[in-house]
């Protein structure tokens, strides 16, 4: 399979929240990168999608400009810690070994989505790096804790 194809794969799957096909496109060997919980490798990242669809509320995602090693993607979505509805628009860049995505970068606006998911606070402290530190800090507890609970 030609690596555009598994992108679109992958989307296509995270469009139904088909998490099984989304962990089968990635190498074991996985680093994720994104704003909100910086860089997870292995289990960690395969986690964190797990934890996201298990979780998602009002979720709908649109994906385009798909290349051999980038795409577009749009996801919508409840913010569960305070019921706001967010429109995130993600750059994603992607590494493959062996025939699978071994290194997946999605990079977004920070500030942007804080002022949707948060309001008012997200607005004002969204943009600092005091905020993607705590925010960083939190998602790697949430992570932590969905881990636990699940293995």
């Amino acid at each position: 399979m030609r690596q555009k194809e598994i992108i679109e794969q992958f989307y296509t799957a995270f469009q139904k929240l088909d998490v099984d096909t989304m962990l089968s496109l990635y190498h074991d060997d996985i680093e994720f990168t994104d704003p909100a919980f910086g860089t997870l490798k292995g289990n960690d990242a395969k986690n964190m999608w797990r934890m996201i669809c298990s979780k998602a509320k009002g979720f709908s995602l649109n994906y385009n400009q798909v290349t051999e090693t980038s795409a577009h993607w749009e996801a919508s979505y409840i913010f569960s810690a305070t019921g706001n509805k967010v429109l995130n628009k993600i750059d994603a860049t992607f590494e493959f070994k062996e025939g699978k995505i071994s290194k997946h970068t999605d990079v977004f606006n920070v500030h942007k989505w804080a002022s949707q998911a948060m309001g008012l606070k997200g607005k004002l402290l969204g943009g600092t790096s005091f905020f993607k530190r705590n925010l960083n800090r939190q998602t790697q507890s949430l992570l932590a804790a969905y881990t636990k609970k699940n293995s």
